[in-house]
C-alpha cells in the first residue's frame, strides 16, 4: 500500500532497468529489495552497494543534499555514514533522481544486537557531539537544509493540536494523550534554545542506526539533514532502552530545559506519524506509539 498520495510505482523491474541503462557494469548485479523508509524505496545491489529511490519528488531534495554534504562530514564522525558513489538521473521509466551508495553492514539496535545499551547511548551521544562541533562550512538554515526539527518548537503548535484530536480516538485509552499534550505544551512554555545553529541528522529512530559487534556500528539515512537549533536532535534517543537514554543524557551533559524540549519534540513527531500512517505504514504507527509510552512510563 502506497504510504503517500502522490507516490510512485517502484519495484525490483524498475530498479534494475535503471541501473542497467545508466550503468551497464553494474547491469549483473543482482537486485533485491532491501526495505524502505517513509521516503525511500531501497534496493541491494550485488554485494556492496544500496540503491535509494524517492517514494516521491519531495524526496530529491533529500538524495542531493547527501550527496553534497556526507563527504565533507564523514571524516570528522567516528562512525560509518552513507557514501554516495552514484547520482542517477531521471528518465521516462522513472522521472525522479536516484542514488546508488556503499553498501554498509549491519543491523538495527535490538536485544540481539547490541550488548550493553549503556554503551550504546554513548556511542550515540559521540557520534552527536561530533556532528554538532563540525563547521558548518559556509551552510545556512535555509533551503533543503531547513528541516523543521531545527526550528522552533512553537512552530509546531499550528498544526499539532489537530493531531492530537485525530490520534485520540485511535489509540484510546492505551495511551494517556491528555498527559503527553500537556508535556508538549510545557515544552512550548519555554524559552527556545539560545545554543548555535549546528549540523543535525534530523532523525536518529533506531531504523537509521547500525550495530555491528554489539556497538553502534553506523549512522545512516541523512535525508532529513538540516542546520538549525539542537533540541530535536535529542527526540530520537526515547526510542531506546533507558540505560541508552541516561548514558546518553549523561555523556552530553544536557541541562533540563534541552532535555524538557526534546521530550516535547519527541511527543509532537511521534504524534503526527500515528494518523498520518495509521493504514498505510503499521510498523512506523507501533514505533511511534512506543516511544510514547516510554515517555509516559517516566523516560
Amino acid at each position: 500500500m502506497p504510504l503517500h498520495p502522490d507516490e510512485l510505482p517502484i519495484d525490483v523491474d524498475l530498479a534494475a532497468a535503471l541501473v542497467a541503462h545508466e550503468r551497464p557494469d553494474w547491469a549483473g548485479l543482482p537486485v533485491t529489495l532491501a526495505g524502505g523508509g517513509t521516503d525511500n524505496v531501497m534496493f541491494h545491489l550485488g554485494d556492496d552497494l544500496l540503491m535509494r529511490m524517492p517514494r516521491t519528488a519531495g524526496g530529491v531534495g533529500s538524495l542531493r543534499k547527501e550527496r553534497t554534504w556526507l563527504p565533507r562530514l564523514a571524516p570528522a564522525l567516528p562512525v560509518r555514514i552513507p557514501e554516495p558513489v552514484h547520482a542517477g538521473s531521471p528518465s521516462h521509466a522513472y522521472p525522479l533522481e536516484w542514488s546508488v551508495y556503499r553498501w554498509i553492514d549491519g543491523a538495527p539496535p535490538a536485544t540481539d544486537t547490541v550488548t550493553d545499551w549503556g554503551r550504546f547511548g554513548g556511542d550515540l551521544a559521540a557520534v552527536v557531539r561530533d556532528l554538532h562541533r563540525i563547521d558548518l562550512m559556509g551552510a545556512r538554515r535555509s533551503g533543503d537544509l531547513s528541516w523543521y526539527r531545527g526550528g522552533s518548537l512553537r512552530e509546531t503548535e499550528q498544526w499539532a493540536p489537530p493531531v492530537f484530536d485525530e490520534a485520540r480516538p485511535l489509540v484510546g485509552d492505551q495511551l494517556d494523550l491528555d498527559r503527553l499534550e500537556g508535556w508538549w505544551r510545557g515544552g512550548l512554555a519555554l524559552p527556545d534554545s539560545s545554543a548555535p545553529h549546528v549540523w543535525l541528522h534530523g532523525d536518529l529512530r533506531p531504523g537509521n542506526l547500525l550495530a555491528a559487534n554489539g556497538r553502534l556500528h553506523a549512522v545512516i539515512d541523512f535525508g532529513a539533514l538540516s542546520v538549525g537549533a539542537p533540541d530535536a536532535e535529542h527526540a530520537a534517543v526515547w526510542d531506546l532502552p533507558r540505560a541508552a537514554r541516561d548514558a546518553y543524557w549523561n555523556a552530553l551533559h544536557l541541562d533540563e530545559a534541552t532535555w524538557l524540549r526534546a521530550r516535547a519534540w519527541a511527543i509532537v513527531v511521534a504524534i503526527s506519524g500515528i494518523p498520518y500512517y495509521w493504514r498505510s505504514y503499521p510498523e512506523f504507527v507501533a514505533e511511534c506509539r512506543a516511544r510514547l509510552a516510554a515517555i509516559l512510563a517516566g523516560g
